[in-house]
């Protein structure tokens, strides 16, 4: 079994270190002043920015640079009005006239950076040195890797914690569920702490060498991703004294109210213990749970004041239902005795965990997704949903078979509890314990090995157990998998957003944008020997902002023709932009090529190009293209 899900984690970790980096963005640039690719014809006071949510901004998060890449922003970034979907950052006084980059850098309210750039020019285009890339704007990929396993091992070690001490509480308890709380405490409180560490570079893309950095630190735990990891940290230290009392002293008594061979009812003092117990771990449980709630998208978008507490009660079916899920594979693999009704008990609060699953997660879909078969096959997040879906259904499915072989389980509670008494597995009195203290240590020790070794001869002996130990194996492979969907799930775009973003940025424009190059051929005759000929331009991607022009010189009989001078110019007549020169340079015969020419915007070019054959030959042409 270890090896078997040894592997599963593997694979998985791998899963999320790929796809970390491609997580889609959930905070879009909706607007901009001065517009993306603009040309001004005097600088502005400041750069604002709107976004399509909140978002939180550092002492980065704008930087604006000059053609020669020197920053000419001054003052931190701020929010507009008041208003969190907003941001400004004002400009030095009297800048010259080129082409200015502005590259952003925020994290939306859901705790997820997002980054971008774009240009714009003040009195006309130049060229710039600045080249702003996704490496530049975004994450650091080592950084996004680490975050992303921290992100799954926080998951894990919640399901784990929560589901492991609810089956020892509500089920068994045994040493076997012991491991299983304690290792999802240790995973969550070791996850949560690399992840506080790493959410300063995490936000600002910088490298790992940032880590340590107590400046980026401090800015961490001043927004609200920083303060819940925080609060979780705390909220553990809380639930190290919950599983200090579970599997110490109440457990003690638990095993001693089995050793009584007259069955008497739990004493009061017990009963209070439970109780307190019971409402201290929920309590525990459900603040754990709003760590998430209040961080990520149940914070965000629309009905946050009832998605948090929907997403809540979300996490702990998740938890209460997979963690115990691994508490009875646990048990089952460990060789002791299981009693029927923990089983059942364990089958009935696993219901009840999926019940409350359905409903939030429907919930959950219509908020994030809506109930549109396009939004679902057309987005990242609804074919993750889907997923999601479809591993749910399967791991119903195999739960289906694990039910049918607890009705088949024959030993009653109490025979077991019995058995385990005269087999000496329950502590019945003080038994006289040899004089040697060592010897006392050897057989307590042959003793336990001879125990572990007869429960595991009466495990495999009994056919019911040992298909039921199978479903459930599969159960929980199945399990491991959806929790590494739901951490990829949660590092997305939900769909009804980007939706959205699709509709709004093909809403306002008369046609699509293309995805190809636009292509026009200008015939051209200087009037001189070998004067005529054929001009292919190709600008690609025509779009506005920079692009590639191409420009090929086919002679009459088709062959690539050389000239002593060629040039091209592009003017926005409508508009009264340019003439813009393209500073062609010759590649080979009868190829000139220009990269990096920029467009400030969309909108349908006149291409005027000369051609000279000689010293007096020589005839401009114009022609037009459409750029998007």
């Amino acid at each position: 079994m270890a090896a078997l899900l040894g592997t599963l984690l593997a694979a998985l970790l791998c899963t999320l270190t790929l796809g970390a980096g491609t997580a889609s963005a959930h905070a879009a640039l909706t607007s901009t002043d001065p517009a993306e690719g603009s040309v001004v014809p005097a600088a502005p006071r400041q750069i604002r920015l709107t976004f399509s949510e909140g978002v939180l901004l550092g002492a980065d998060s704008v930087r604006v640079l000059d053609p020669g890449g020197e920053r000419v922003d001054e003052g931190r970034p701020e929010h507009v009005g008041g208003r969190s979907d907003t941001a400004a950052v004002a400009l030095r006084a009297r800048i010259a006239d080129g082409t200015y980059t502005v590259a952003w850098q925020a994290v939306s309210a859901d705790s997820h950076p997002v980054a971008g750039a774009f240009t714009f020019s003040v009195g006309a285009p130049s060229r710039t040195t600045v080249a702003v890339t996704s490496a530049a704007t975004g994450i650091d990929p080592v950084v996004d890797a680490f975050y992303g396993i921290g992100r799954y091992a926080a998951y894990a070690g919640f399901v784990l914690l929560v589901g492991g001490c609810v089956f020892a509480g509500v089920c068994r308890s045994s040493r076997p569920v012991q491991r299983i709380a304690v290792a999802g405490w240790v995973a969550l409180f070791v996850s949560t702490a690399v992840l506080l560490l790493l959410r300063g570079a995490y936000t600002s893309g910088k490298g790992m060498g940032s880590v340590l950095d107590l400046t980026l630190l401090g800015d961490a735990l001043a927004t609200k991703p920083g303060a819940a990891l925080l609060s979780r940290l705390l909220l553990l230290s809380a639930a190290a004294v919950f599983l200090a009392v579970l599997f110490g002293s109440y457990a003690r008594e638990d095993g001693d109210s089995c050793a009584r061979e007259d069955g008497d009812a739990a004493s009061g003092r017990r009963r209070d213990v439970a109780y307190g117990l019971g409402i201290g771990g929920t309590v525990v449980a459900a603040g754990l749970a709003a760590t998430w709630a209040m961080a990520e998208h149940a914070s965000a978008g629309i009905q946050p004041w009832l998605a948090m507490p929907v997403d809540v009660a979300h996490l702990l079916g998740v938890a209460v239902w997979l963690g115990g899920l691994a508490a009875l594979l646990a048990t089952l693999w460990s060789g002791d005795a299981v009693p029927r009704t923990a089983v059942r008990r364990f089958s009935r609060m696993a219901f009840v965990s999926v019940c409350v699953l359905v409903a939030t997660g429907l919930y959950q879909a219509w908020r994030q997704v809506g109930f549109s078969w396009s939004t679902l096959t057309g987005t990242e997040y609804g074919r993750w949903l889907l997923l999601k879906v479809g591993l749910v259904a399967v791991m119903l499915a195999v739960a289906f078979f694990s039910r049918r072989w607890t009705d088949r389980l024959a030993e009653p509670a109490a025979a077991e509890c019995k058995a385990a008494v005269k087999k000496g597995r329950v502590p019945v009195g003080r038994a006289a314990a040899p004089a040697d203290p060592v010897r006392a240590a050897q057989l307590a020790r042959q003793q336990a090995a001879l125990e572990k070794a007869a429960g595991r001869r009466e495990r495999d002996a009994d056919g019911n157990r040992s298909g039921l130990r199978r479903s459930v194996l599969a159960e929980t492979a199945v399990a491991v998998v959806l929790l590494a969907v739901t951490t990829l799930l949660t590092g997305t775009q939900p769909g009804r957003a980007e939706a959205g973003q699709k509709r709004a940025a093909s809403g306002g424009a008369a046609a699509p944008a293309t995805a190809g190059p636009a292509e026009v051929s200008i015939a051209y005759d200087t009037g001189g020997t070998n004067g005529r000929g054929t001009a292919r331009v190709t600008v690609d991607p025509a779009r506005s902002g920079g692009n590639t022009v191409a420009v090929t010189l086919m002679a009459a009989s088709g062959s690539p023709v050389d000239v002593p001078e060629l040039t091209l110019s592009l003017t926005e007549t409508e508009k009264r932009i340019g003439p813009l020169r393209v500073a062609l340079e010759r590649q080979s015969a009868g190829h000139w090529q220009a990269t990096g020419f920029r467009l400030p915007m969309a909108g349908d070019w006149q291409l005027s190009l000369t051609v000279r054959t000689s010293d007096i030959d020589q005839v401009t042409e114009t022609g037009n293209v459409k750029i998007n």
